[in-house]
Parts: structure tokens; C-alpha cells; sequence
């Protein structure tokens, strides 16, 4: 990840501070899946990845609200140290915590089939990563897992990336087309 987009990350979470709930949802939309991953591959149910993660964004949400504490430097940095930390409390005590949920008020987490096979998919090695970093460019790479990974639209990703969205939709529509080819023959 650039360092753009690290002050990118900051600033989301210091609007979300001066009352700009959005700029937490955005955050939280940006990076939800990458947590849900890394969580989903290291914990045998998907439902305990999703009370881990959901227990990590309402950890970063009490800093957020918290004026005495200070919006770590590299969000997402934090982020991840706080899902592993979140992970090895739950190991220890057999389950997931859930205080800081609890003291937000927040209700717990509900998953249907496909939420549950939407973290299975986020869960698995990443071959289909390593894949994809080898066979596209860095911009072809950047687009597809934007627009089909994260679902972002074209025209979000092309004002992100400072194009066009007609260049954001050659990008994901060139990089599919290596993908496409490379499953028809052995990596």
C-alpha cells in the first residue's frame, strides 16, 4: 500500500473524529475484507472470523471517538496489530471477547450462506494473489482487485487513481483477459 493512501487512511479516520460518521464507513469498507482475510485464514469458522473483525473495527471506532487518544499514524498498521492481538486474546480464553462491542451498544453479527462463503473465498491460500501480482501490471492489479474484488465502481476507482474512467475499465477489462488466459493453461 502507498504512503498516499496510509495519509489517505488518517485523515478518513480524523473527519470520522470531527463528526463525519461516513469517513468510518468508508474506512471500514476500504479494509474490511483485507482483515476478514487475514482473520479467516489463521481461524477454522468464518463465523468466528466475523466477531474478530467485528471486534477490531470497534476497537479502532473507541480511538476514533476517544479525544484523550491520539488516531494512530498507520491506520491500517494498527488495524492489523489489533486483529492478531484480538486473535491470540481468543485463543487464549477459548472464545472472542466482545467488551468493546458490547460497550458500543453494537449488535452482534448475523451470517447467512453467502456472507459465510464470501469469508470462506477471502479465506483460502492466496494463490489466486500471487497469481495475479505475477501475471498483471501493478495499474491492472490495482483495478481489478478494486472494482472485483472490493465491488468499486469505475468511477470511484478512476477519481482514486486520477484517469479516466474509460482507462479504469481497459485496466480491470486487460487484466481479466491475462487472468482468463492463464487459467486455460497451467501456471
Amino acid at each position: 500500500m502507498d504512503l498516499a493512501r496510509h495519509d489517505d487512511d488518517r485523515d478518513l479516520l480524523l473527519r470520522a473524529r470531527g463528526g463525519g460518521a461516513q469517513a468510518f464507513g468508508d474506512f471500514y469498507r476500504r479494509h474490511c475484507d483485507e482483515v476478514l482475510a487475514f482473520l479467516g485464514r489463521r481461524v477454522a469458522e468464518p463465523e468466528v472470523a466475523a466477531d474478530l473483525m467485528a471486534e477490531t473495527f470497534a476497537s479502532l471506532l473507541v480511538v476514533v471517538f476517544d479525544a484523550e487518544r491520539d488516531i494512530p499514524e498507520r491506520p491500517i498498521a494498527w488495524l492489523f496489530l489489533t486483529a492478531r492481538n484480538k486473535l491470540i486474546d481468543s485463543v487464549r480464553r477459548g472464545r472472542v471477547e466482545s467488551a468493546v462491542r458490547e460497550q458500543l451498544a453494537l449488535e452482534p453479527l448475523i451470517l447467512d450462506d453467502p456472507d459465510i462463503g464470501l469469508i470462506e473465498v477471502l479465506s483460502r491460500d492466496d494463490r489466486l494473489t500471487q497469481r495475479m501480482t505475477a501475471l498483471l501490471t501493478p495499474d491492472e492489479l490495482h483495478a481489478v482487485t478494486a472494482h472485483v474484488v472490493d465491488g468499486r465502481g469505475y468511477d470511484a476507482i478512476a477519481s482514486e487513481l486520477n484517469c479516466s474512467t474509460a482507462v479504469v475499465r481497459k485496466r480491470v477489462s486487460r487484466g481479466l483477459g491475462t487472468l482468463r488466459a492463464s487459467i486455460r493453461r497451467p501456471a
